[in-house]
């Protein structure tokens, strides 16, 4: 039989991060813990970790159905939890810690046998033009060889100077640039911006205009001269053939995948199935998640062994994040086996 309680916590930014829907200095996230009631003392435990304002059950009794999520534990399972995608992503993650002897093992992949590390990109916040740069000299002098940033917030201009300034010191050989728009473009505006970004030599773009234009999208997917991968799209595309008919009428060159914004692991899992199916590539981004959901989210992406830097780059954002056994060293994510975790911080319900 078992037990499950909650908790919810507020993850304190080091440095405020800008977007261009606004400046986030806090995190709200919820923990759920299970247990056999036989074995107390042998739990799981996941990340509930809705996104106010973005994920798709940020509905106002959010709390409240967590709440019965926990009383209804032994008639509950992931697959219940369709419209529920951040409860899913952190039941799975429980049940599956719970099944592997409460190791905060979810996924048994060479990130966690092996301790083998993840490349990750250097994610550089939006900031003013000065902040921007600094950030930027950071990750380069910090060994990233693949460089993320967010653009959409400050003038374009701006954004162009700084892409310049990286290409003009490092080719597209040495160093790969993605940026995220984070759907602040117009679907008018969109292709001239396009065109002008492809002058650095671009890996990717990620969603260049707001979520629900498909028809806009499609166009520009098929006349881009920089690779467009959708991010926020995919939010709230549960249905299997919703997810296919998107791909094939788009047809973008990668999707983004946050585990907790898509159904969890299996609806991640679907997303890869789907898009291999259509030529699209992927790759995995964490969604601000505490370090219990970054390890979670580690070990998934491990799986598929990955070739190409992924969006891992989130667990020292904080002041108060769990402390784990995750390390970012340079541009890498990995375990240090000789340390553990520590859920003090943690007052369950």
């Amino acid at each position: 039989m078992l037990e499950a309680t909650y908790c919810r916590y507020i993850l304190d930014f080091k440095t405020p991060g800008g977007t261009s829907r606004g400046v986030l200095k806090q995190k709200e996230t919820f923990f759920i813990k299970v247990w056999n009631k036989e074995f107390p003392e042998c739990f799981g435990i996941g990340e509930c970790a809705v996104f106010r304002g973005l994920s798709a059950d940020d509905y106002p009794d959010y709390e409240g159905r967590l709440s019965k999520l926990c009383s209804e534990i032994n008639e509950t399972t992931p697959d219940r939890l369709s419209g529920w995608s951040s409860l899913k992503f952190g039941l799975e993650t429980a049940l599956a810690d719970l099944q592997n002897g409460g190791t905060r093992c979810i996924f048994n992949s060479d990130f966690i046998k092996r301790n083998v590390p993840i490349e990750i990109n250097g994610l550089v916040w939006m900031g003013d033009k000065e902040t921007m740069r600094k950030r930027i000299e950071e990750k380069l002098n910090a060994g990233f060889r693949c460089i993320k940033l967010k653009i959409g917030a400050i003038d374009f201009e701006s954004e162009l100077s700084l892409l310049n300034t990286i290409r003009s010191r490092f080719g597209c050989d040495s160093v790969e640039l993605r940026v995220d728009a984070n759907g602040a473009f117009s679907s008018e505006e969109a292709p001239a911006r396009l065109e002008a970004l492809s002058r650095y030599a671009l890996h990717s773009i990620e969603q260049p205009i707001r979520r629900g234009q498909w028809d806009a999208l499609k166009i520009l997917c098929r006349n881009t001269p920089i690779p467009i991968a959708l991010d926020e799209e995919l939010i709230g595309l549960d249905d299997k053939i919703m997810k296919e008919d998107m791909l094939r009428y788009v047809n973008p060159q990668y999707v983004v995948l946050k585990p907790a914004l898509v159904g969890g692991f299996s609806g991640a899992s679907e997303w890869i199935e789907l898009a291999v199916r259509h030529q699209v590539g992927w790759w995995v981004t964490s969604a601000l998640e505490s370090n219990i959901g970054l390890n979670a989210i580690a070990q998934f992406t491990s799986s598929y062994h990955p070739v190409i830097p992924q969006g891992l780059g989130t667990g020292m954002l904080y002041t108060n994040n769990i402390v784990s056994p995750l390390r970012q060293e340079g541009s890498v994510l990995t375990l240090d086996p000789l340390a553990g975790w520590d859920f003090s911080r943690l007052k369950w319900k």
